[in-house]
């Protein structure tokens, strides 16, 4: 019984290991999901959390640009980033490549000070933080 139960719990194990490596094979480099006062986020590699923009309301087109970039900065895409599952790789008006989940453009907030700081969920009614 008790070789039974322990089979059972490698079992569970391996799975919960193998869905976690494919969740991180679907994520972008430099992108992963941090646990924080408002549930799992998703985050960037340094583990500040990402939000989502309401006002951006065209598929992987950004309506925050000049001051609102300095305050929201965009999660940046290398210039070779290729889309992978719901993440796309979208131009900014400026030409520069920006990461997209499910069609939202994804940006940090200047005033979050360490990882897992969600100060910029509900700014403006309009900011929210992005969900893995």
């Amino acid at each position: 019984m008790q070789t039974t139960a322990l089979g059972a719990a490698l079992i569970l194990l391996l799975v919960a290991a193998n869905a976690s490596a494919q969740q991180s094979s679907s994520m972008p480099s430099g992108v992963k999901t941090e646990n924080t006062s408002a549930g799992p986020v998703l985050a960037d590699i340094k583990g500040m959390t990402l939000y989502t923009f309401d006002r951006d309301t065209t598929a992987d087109k950004s309506a925050c640009n000049g001051q609102c970039a300095q305050n929201w900065p965009p999660l940046m895409a290398s210039g070779d980033a290729k889309p992978t599952g719901d993440w796309t790789v979208m131009t900014r008006d400026d030409g520069s490549k920006q990461w997209a989940h499910k069609g939202k453009p994804l940006y940090t907030w200047s005033k979050d000070a360490k990882p897992g700081d969600t100060t910029g969920e509900g700014v403006n009614n309009v900011w929210h933080v992005a969900k893995p």
